[in-house]
């Protein structure tokens, strides 16, 4: 087992921001834990504009965003990047157990930021009934088939909920060929940006129905159908509202769930409803020493908002580190 000043799981905005801040606060010994092949994180696939007005003063892409990050996290010696790993287990010593190919190593972090962001939740959660066809997607999931894989889940689409990310996958089968019918969201407004229902559905005439909701799936082998209903103010179905929508692909967009297991796993204090640490102050957990940064410490709606409060998580884990010695 070796031992590590300052350990960081995740190699997305949040992580790269806070290596680069607690380097620049004091920090000289920083490993970063990226379980993908690359840094950058989700970023990677939002190959959309909207990144970086209010960091950089600038309108980026995502993967755009990420760049400037990872070139800062490369010019510094100090923080070295460990790309492929995977953390199995933390312990409240902040001990972290990773898998590597072909290779499990084992380190104790004398101060550990964790930045592992967050999942999409899935049907199951928001109980749709019906069958277990192919073409439901996670719209994230879909996201990342089609800009980074090249592949196109289906050419007629219906979008469950309006979280950006469904917003703007809206967008993004339109312009790649596929044929958006619609956007059902439960609630009776949008959880999304305005700019996205203005970009991703009005300038495609997109419709979206609010105070709807699936009721039921259809489909053997494929997606053929889904059902959709109406709602009153307590979610409750309203008879005779009834009507079906031909399609064979179901993007889920319905919410973000913090990826906190592993400081589950370690002993820290959790709020059960968001899935997140419970904290009276940004980035802090229940363990000293302990920081969660990103989303994987609350949702946020910008990437540049991440930077912002990941930048404290630097300062936080630097500090610590002083008063230890």
């Amino acid at each position: 087992m070796i031992e590590r000043d300052l350990v960081i799981v995740g190699g997305g905005p949040a992580g790269m921001t806070a290596a680069v801040s607690a380097h620049k606060n004091g920090a000289k010994d920083i490993l970063i834990l990226e379980r993908d092949q690359r840094l950058g994180g989700i970023l990677n696939q939002c190959i959309h504009t909207g990144f970086g007005l209010n960091y950089f003063k600038e309108i980026l892409t995502g993967p755009e965003y990420a760049d400037r990050f990872i070139k800062k996290v490369a010019d510094i010696p100090e923080i070295e990047v460990s790309l492929m790993s995977f953390v199995v287990d933390l312990t409240k010593d902040k001990t972290l157990t990773y898998l590597k190919p072909g290779v499990m190593e084992v380190v104790k972090a004398k101060t550990l930021i964790m930045a592992t962001g967050c999942r999409e939740k899935t049907r199951e959660m928001v109980h749709i009934a019906g069958t277990r066809p192919a073409g439901v997607f996670p719209a994230g999931l879909a996201q990342k088939l089609i800009n980074i894989e090249g592949l196109l889940p289906g050419k007629e689409a219906v979008i469950v909920g309006s979280g950006d990310i469904g917003l703007i996958m809206a967008r993004r089968f339109t312009l790649e060929g596929a044929k958006v019918k619609c956007v059902i969201e439960i609630q009776k407004q949008s959880r999304g940006l305005i700019r996205n229902i203005v970009q991703c559905l009005d300038d495609f005439d997109i419709p979206i129905y609010y105070c709807h909701k699936i009721s039921k799936i259809y489909g053997k082998d494929r997606v053929e159908k889904v059902g959709v209903i109406k709602v009153d103010e307590n979610f409750i179905e309203l008879p005779g509202t009834e009507f079906e929508i031909e399609c064979d692909t179901v993007l889920i967009s319905v919410g973000l769930i913090p990826e906190n297991e592993l400081i589950e796993m370690a002993g820290v204090a959790m709020d059960r409803k968001t899935n997140a640490p419970i904290s009276h102050e940004v980035n802090k957990t229940s363990i000293p020493g302990l920081f969660v940064c990103g989303n994987a410490f609350k949702v946020y709606d910008l990437a540049d908002s991440v930077s912002r409060d990941s930048e404290k998580a630097g300062v936080l884990a630097a500090e610590y580190l002083k008063g230890l010695k």
